[in-house]
């Protein structure tokens, strides 16, 4: 196939965000969309490096409403694209340890519950009868999500990238953009290392290096990448299968079932902003030690593999999603704050609507426009780790 020099639409990057646009952008009858990948592979960045949750619980109800619908495309995913996902239902608990943290998951719990979500707040000996194998004496309660679990990213982004080429859309790897054209402040086309390409419009999907895309186009961008490491241990064979997904929340510390082994993350919160994804060794200890104290089994097991990946953050924690006002024709979903896998269905869809239509239907997304920052309207999301 000879690579394309005009397009209706160009999306920068192949990760879920960029696959679930490009799919529901062809889905809706958009013609001539192509996505770009500089990579050799799809999704092989932050969505592969990721920990595979999906989850409800969220503490600002634009955060619940993106979950509610992701989570319901996550669960017709293989009946649509006939792409399995390995969907699992083990459930989400966040632990908490402190009073501030009971006080504010208390009030999500009410949030969440007026939106329909199934919830279920746990006394500290719930939580330690619910989890035998760990050690919490400090658990003062915790939040329990019975849908929430977990999913496979590559499975996700496959069957976006397939589903979209079936729809007519052109997906491309090993092409990096390295300009974005734009006459009298309005998208004209894109240079890449394999080509020009004329286009209306410009979908920012880069994740990390959303504000690197951003620069390009003369946008500042408020997203700045930060280093997250995951480790899975040898088999425990110890390990119910229906083990859940736990939150320590204090901590930033996670664990869940992979394979007949553990995986687990905690973020640090001395990591400076960078791109840089080796793993720190010294934190990686200091996790291995966390980890430990919480379920004394570890201490019998070993580093089947470990990887780092990046966050990319906002300043409020919640996502860049739609138009921007300075340049016509470009539009971002980035920054997602380390719920970007969860919520790519949802934000793919909701962004192809807004290309097409003007705005996005299903859901009203204006509160995460880039233009939130400027004006002065952001609001925290709570519960990130």
């Amino acid at each position: 196939m000879s690579f394309p020099k005009t397009a209706g639409v160009v999306i920068i990057g192949g990760g879920v965000m960029g696959a679930s646009v490009a799919y529901h952008l062809a889905q809706k009858g958009s013609k001539n969309v192509v996505l770009l990948e500089r990579d050799a592979f799809f999704g092989m960045e932050s969505t592969a490096k990721c920990a595979g949750g999906i989850r409800y619980h969220f503490e600002t109800e634009i955060n619940i409403r993106l979950s509610l619908l992701s989570l319901a495309m996550l669960d017709r995913f293989e009946e649509e694209l006939g792409q399995p996902i390995d969907l699992r239902k083990c459930g989400y608990l966040f632990v908490l340890t402190q009073e501030k943290d009971v006080h504010e998951f208390r009030k999500q719990m009410e949030l969440q519950k007026s939106l329909g979500v199934k919830t279920e707040w746990l006394a500290g000996d719930d939580v330690r009868e619910r989890l035998p194998l760990m050690s919490f004496p400090d658990a003062l309660g915790g939040l329990w999500g019975p849908d929430d679990g977990l999913a496979d990213p590559n499975g996700v982004v496959q069957g976006y990238i397939r589903g979209a080429k079936r729809s007519g859309a052109v997906c491309l790897t090993d092409v990096e953009v390295k300009s974005i054209r734009l006459t009298k402040g309005r998208v004209e086309g894109v240079q890449t290392s394999a080509g020009d390409i004329s286009c209306e419009a410009v979908v920012n999907a880069a994740g990390a290096w959303a504000a690197e895309i951003g620069r390009m186009a003369g946008i500042e961008i408020p997203v700045v990448p930060s280093r997250r490491q995951v480790l899975v241990t040898t088999p425990i064979p110890e390990l119910p299968a229906d083990f859940p997904f736990v939150a320590d929340f204090s901590k930033s510390l996670y664990f869940h079932r992979e394979g007949r082994g553990l995986l687990s993350g905690m973020s640090n919160p001395s990591q400076p902003p960078g791109f840089d994804q080796s793993i720190d060794e010294d934190w990686e200890l200091t996790h291995l030690e966390a980890a430990a104290d919480r379920m004394p089994l570890l201490e019998n097991a070993g580093i089947a593999n470990h990887w780092a990946g990046l966050y990319e953050i906002t300043p409020d924690s919640h996502p860049i999603l739609g138009g921007v006002e300075e340049v016509a024709g470009f539009f971002c979903i980035a920054g997602f704050s380390g719920h970007g896998f969860m919520h790519g269905p949802g934000a793919g869809l909701l962004l192809a609507e807004e290309i097409m239509d003007g705005r996005a239907r299903t859901l009203d997304i204006s509160c995460l426009h880039l233009n939130r920052f400027k004006r002065g309207r952001l609001f925290k999301e709570y519960a990130v780790i």
